[in-house]
């Protein structure tokens, strides 16, 4: 049985630049000048899927999601 893979998404129109979902995953997650998320992977990594969804969950604009993919 294969594992589930997962990638996170950023709604740039939803985002603020806060930068909180950097400071929870910094090991996926790096900011922009401006403060905005830059994603450094297409795929969450194993291992880091409870660290991803810490990411999104407290993301105060809820611009960053959590999607499943299907390959």
């Amino acid at each position: 049985m294969r594992r589930a893979r997962y990638r996170l998404v950023v709604d740039p129109i939803a985002c603020d630049g806060a930068g909180v979902c950097a400071e929870l995953f910094p090991e996926m997650l790096s900011l922009d000048p401006w403060g905005y998320p830059i994603i450094r992977s297409d795929e969450v990594p194993d291992g880091m899927l409870e660290l991803a969804r810490k990411a999104t969950v407290n993301c105060p604009r809820l611009a960053l999601t959590l999607i499943k993919i299907d390959k």
